[in-house]
């Protein structure tokens, strides 16, 4: 057996150890590497599919929320549009009695000329016809509505 012969050729000996005793880790990490690596890849894999039933989930719930939001604004309109109808209805029958009222107590308090009676029954008739055609067409504009 031959002995070193001086400390340097002890440390690069120990050195050469050394080196062998890594590479001979390195070689023992390689097959632990690539198994880490094959987990990864099947957790990125699972986590796309995870993904992907996520989106398709939050896009069905936009969807439905979106559908009801428009069905509650729907009901809100028409609800706003029948009360519209039914005290623009009133209004306009309270005006027409109004009307009618005024007309009926004008010519009662007028004397009555014979020729000017005639013409005055005429205009209240007019004014009568006039408030009977507003009140059937707002009515009839209310129960079309209505059935929409």
């Amino acid at each position: 057996m031959n002995h070193p012969g001086s400390a340097r050729e002890v440390l690069i000996a120990e050195a050469l150890g050394d080196l062998a005793l890594l590479l001979e880790r390195a070689e023992a990490l390689q097959p632990a590497m690539l198994e880490s690596r094959q987990a990864l890849v099947n957790a990125h894999a699972q986590l796309a599919d995870q993904l992907t039933t996520f989106e398709t989930h939050v896009a069905a719930l936009t969807e439905k929320a979106k559908v009801q939001a428009v069905k509650h604004i729907l009901a809100r309109t028409d609800e706003a549009a029948r009360q519209s109808v039914q005290v623009q209805t009133r209004t306009m029958t309270e005006a027409a009695h109004a009307i009618f009222k005024e007309e009926v107590r004008q010519v009662l308090q007028r004397r009555y000329v014979p020729h000017q009676t005639q013409q005055r029954w005429g205009q209240l008739l007019g004014h009568a016809v006039t408030a009977a055609v507003a009140s059937l067409t707002t009515w009839a504009l209310a129960a079309h509505l209505w059935a929409q």
